[in-house]
């Protein structure tokens, strides 16, 4: 039984950041929208809304991963720059590709290209932000 417990322990081990940064995540999504319809209901318009929004859910996602998911003692400023370069870099990749690759399946989609780009680029977005924290922004 010990030696199953310690086998689990270690398979999960490395997954520890990536759990950790899907809950990050889910954390800065929901303070980010709830920023937004916040804002919206006392009457703010759309766009500065969704900018302060947003701002909000980059900023919580900046410090609980630097404290929580990789436990980074890099400098704020160097960290926080490269965060925000990061970020607009995987939205770029992300959604330019996912866009373009929706393109190409068109008639192969269940979902509408719009929506089918979206949630690929979501997927793409996630995954290389990942990566670009764990190894770059954050790294040990």
């Amino acid at each position: 039984m010990k030696d199953s417990a310690s086998s689990i322990a270690s398979f999960l081990k490395p997954t520890d950041t990536l759990v950790r940064f899907l809950l990050v995540g889910l954390i800065n999504t929901l303070i980010g929208l709830g920023s937004i319809y916040i804002l919206l209901l006392a009457g703010t318009g759309y766009w500065f809304s969704t900018l302060l929004g947003n701002a909000a859910g980059a900023v919580t996602s900046y410090f609980l991963n630097k404290a929580y998911t990789f436990k980074s003692s890099q400098p704020f400023i160097k960290s926080g720059l490269l965060f925000a370069s990061l970020a607009a870099s995987c939205y770029f990749i992300s959604y330019s590709l996912s866009k373009k690759l929706v393109l190409i399946l068109d008639n192969h989609l269940a979902f509408y290209p719009e929506t089918a780009a979206v949630l690929l680029g979501t997927v793409l977005y996630t995954v290389l932000n990942y990566l670009g924290q764990k190894y770059i922004v954050f790294k040990r």
